[in-house]
């Protein structure tokens, strides 16, 4: 053991609990993530308390301390929860676990601290502090932890092979904190989730999509699917990415390798919004993975053109709501977000042509909406290449591109434009109940707008409407028209 008394912080909450454990003649200890996360000088909100002993009785005795903050209790798991302030604690009686092969949730006796201590899953997860008087401050190593810290590895108390075998989430959350932390999985780890990884198997897509989420919510997702490629575990979720690897060859024509080419993406959108902070950036990341994901089904070959992977932007759309009800994705705004960027990630590329005319401009500001900002993302980490000067090429057209956009879009406003005449319009002047004609009279105007053939004003698009609607056989009621 190893004195360490200036690690505990918040020392109000923890000097609180001495003298509630002490008087409940509790050892109590501070264990996990948080003590974990003090050493690396990272914020944490979530602190686990292992009470050798009655948990729910120490959990009650905290809550009251602190003017009866709510405790929430999970008998059946002999845990408690409380919230101090913006803090978490969560309490449990340390305990000894034994696993059945087929099931990850196992059967608990109570145990010792060590009992508790090396159910744990890595050693950096696996240090303790001590909260009695009597050793206040004591950090307690029995693992390697701090050694593991410093060398920045994650290797388990016990051998991996049990300890992924136990609980084969664990094979997922080691590459999550490899990720986090930008610690190295250490050899043996690596080779013992590469034996387990069809272990996977047994756990709930809803346990799997919370830590690969968490793997792609990092400052470098497109490592933490590298090492998820490498241990074996991503051909199990995403097995559409294994599709994308490898390069084909015919007459000395060749394409790249769209997996190498997927994490490149995922790279680039992480730097351009640079880090997690942005508000969409879980879901950028995933229009990133997915947004090839359909050109091994769409490959063909040209003898003139190459490989050719025509229509699979489309395609790639359409798997999308298929991919993310398997993984247990949200099936709502988020996967229509994702599916609209992949739908439209190629719709720039005849915009870079110097010619182009702004109602070309004005239609793919219109198309996509809120989306756009977040769309140019996209466009823009999708441009890779091995040769440097062809990307830089490339990126200066983008820039281009994205410039006219800018000046059209201040000039026009016109994404999400509420066209001059409305569809109620139209009906009151042409005596029209709702029909088919109201929807086409609606979208002439709104592509004439966009071709910058008439202005978005009452006055022109009233015009238009009467001349097109002339040449579908109808004219304005009697009592209707701009009178009315």
């Amino acid at each position: 053991m190893e004195d360490y008394k200036g690690l505990l912080n918040p020392i109000k909450l923890f000097r609180g609990l001495q003298i509630l454990a002490d008087e409940l003649e509790i050892p109590t200890y501070a264990v996990g993530g948080f003590v974990r996360d003090q050493f690396l000088d990272r914020d944490c909100k979530d602190i686990d308390i292992v009470c050798v002993g009655d948990s729910i009785a120490l959990a009650k005795a905290f809550a009251r301390q602190h003017n009866h903050a709510k405790v929430t209790i999970f008998k059946q798991f002999g845990t408690a929860m409380v919230r101090w302030q913006d803090f978490q604690v969560e309490f449990v009686s340390a305990r000894k676990e034994s696993y059945q092969r087929d099931s990850r949730k196992p059967k608990v006796v109570a145990g010792s601290l060590e009992d508790d201590i090396l159910r744990r899953d890595f050693t950096v997860n696996a240090l303790a502090i001590k909260l009695n008087k009597d050793g206040f401050g004591t950090l307690i190593d029995l693992c390697g932890g701090i050694k593991d810290l410093q060398a920045g590895v994650i290797r388990t108390p016990l051998a991996p092979l049990r300890t992924f075998s136990d609980d084969p989430l664990r094979m997922f959350r080691g590459v999550r904190f490899a990720r986090q932390l930008d610690f190295a999985l250490v050899p043996e780890v690596v080779a013992a989730i590469q034996k387990e990884a069809h272990r996977v198997e047994i756990l709930s897509k809803e346990r799997i999509i919370t830590e690969l989420n968490k793997i792609l919510m990092t400052k470098r997702p497109s490592k933490g699917l590298a090492l998820l490629d490498q241990v074996g575990l991503l051909g199990l979720v995403l097995p559409e990415m294994m599709d994308l690897k490898g390069v084909s060859k015919i007459n000395g024509k060749s394409h790249k390798d769209n997996f190498l080419h997927t994490l490149q993406v995922v790279e680039n959108v992480a730097k351009i919004l640079d880090g997690p902070t942005h508000p969409k950036y879980l879901w950028l990341i995933w229009a990133a993975i997915l947004h090839d994901i359909a050109k091994p089904a769409t490959k063909r070959f040209d003898p003139k053109l190459g490989f050719t992977f025509h229509g699979h932007e489309k395609l790639g759309a359409k798997m999308v709501p298929r991919i993310f009800k398997r993984l247990g994705l949200p099936m709502g705004a988020e996967m229509r977000y994702v599916k609209k960027l992949i739908w439209m990630h190629l719709r720039h590329i005849p915009l870079v042509e110097q010619d182009v005319t702004a109602g070309a401009i004005r239609r793919f500001i219109h198309d996509a909406g809120n989306e756009l900002e977040d769309l140019l993302v996209l466009c823009r980490a999708d441009i890779t290449s091995k040769n440097e000067r062809k990307v830089a090429h490339y990126l200066a057209n983008f820039d281009k591109l994205a410039k006219k956009i800018a000046e059209v879009e201040a000039s026009d406003k016109i994404r999400n434009m509420k066209l001059a005449i409305d569809g109620q319009m139209i009906m009151q002047t042409f005596g029209l109940r709702p029909c088919a004609q109201v929807g086409k009279i609606k979208e002439a105007i709104k592509e004439a707008v966009l071709r910058g053939d008439i202005p978005n004003e009452h006055k022109a698009a009233y015009a238009y409407m009467l001349a097109y609607a002339k040449n579908l056989d109808l004219l304005p009621v009697q009592h209707g028209g701009e009178n009315v």
